[in-house]
């Protein structure tokens, strides 16, 4: 199957502002587009490009003083297969991870595991390691935290989603990777685009989404606790420890978001 996947997001700056943009697909997903997904930057400013410390694309620019408005739209081939579902998949044991996944234990930013510490063991310390352990961590985050546009926070944390009980799709991955992690399961966070596709539509506005991916059996799987389903056509932009290292705008200096759109939509066949 293919998708059309684009945005068009525009800032005002009130002064010329440096800003690192993390919009591009990332690098695992370039043999899959059919179309470039090129950003456009109206008005044209230069852009250095480099890969960051998580092999995610990253462009650098200075953005001018007024409105400044960044695009893109592109059409990506898709399996159109669900998320894999591998219930066997084991725990690898903490001395025989790969050095790379030992990171994604470590507390972040967003994910405060020395707080969640004691409650995770005691939450999930008798389910049986594996994906039965990672899924009952999507479970309970699924019915921890209701779902809403208006519980969005820039600042808000994995401690601070439990307890209110309510947020966003990064705010599901945000738990459910600090459940993991306290629990000796390495898990990252992703950004990107994910449609309704094979799903009834939703009638909000399309966003950017977040999920997260596990290490287990010496892999790394995708989980989503937010629709704790698998689905089809998630198209990857970014990985991190959390929502820190894969914003799509960092800026250096104050701005305004003056308009953001996503599309993601699967290309009906000829």
């Amino acid at each position: 199957m293919k998708i059309r996947a684009g945005y068009e997001i525009a800032y005002d700056c009130p002064q010329p502002t440096p800003m690192i943009l993390e919009l591009s697909v990332h690098p695992s997903r370039t043999a899959d587009l059919v179309t470039w997904d090129r950003m456009k930057i109206d008005p044209p400013v230069p852009a250095t490009t480099y890969h960051d410390g998580f092999g995610n694309f990253c462009h650098v620019i200075r953005a001018p003083a007024g409105r400044i408005t960044l695009s893109s739209d592109f059409i990506v081939s898709d399996s159109g297969r669900p998320d894999e579902v591998a219930p066997e998949a084991p725990q690898v044991s903490l001395d025989r991870l790969p050095v790379d996944t030992l990171v994604y234990l470590m507390g972040s930013r967003y994910c405060e595991t020395d707080r969640f510490m004691d409650l995770a063991w005691s939450l999930f310390g008798a389910v049986p390691k594996g994906w039965p352990l990672v899924q009952a961590i999507v479970d309970y985050v699924h019915h921890r935290i209701a779902f809403g546009y208006a519980f969005a926070s820039p600042t808000k944390t994995a401690w601070m989603a439990h307890e209110e009980r309510r947020g966003v799709c990064r705010d599901f991955a945000h738990l459910a990777v600090t459940l993991c992690r306290c629990m000796n399961v390495p898990a990252r966070y992703c950004t990107g685009y994910l449609g309704d596709i094979g799903v009834p539509k939703d009638p909000a506005p399309m966003d950017f989404s977040a999920w997260f991916e596990a290490w287990l059996g010496g892999r790394w799987y995708t989980f989503d606790a937010r629709h704790n389903r698998p689905r089809i056509g998630r198209i990857l932009m970014a990985r991190g420890r959390d929502a820190t290292d894969v914003a799509i705008t960092t800026s250096f200096g104050p701005n305004t978001l003056a308009a953001f759109t996503v599309i993601t939509d699967e290309v009906p066949e000829d």
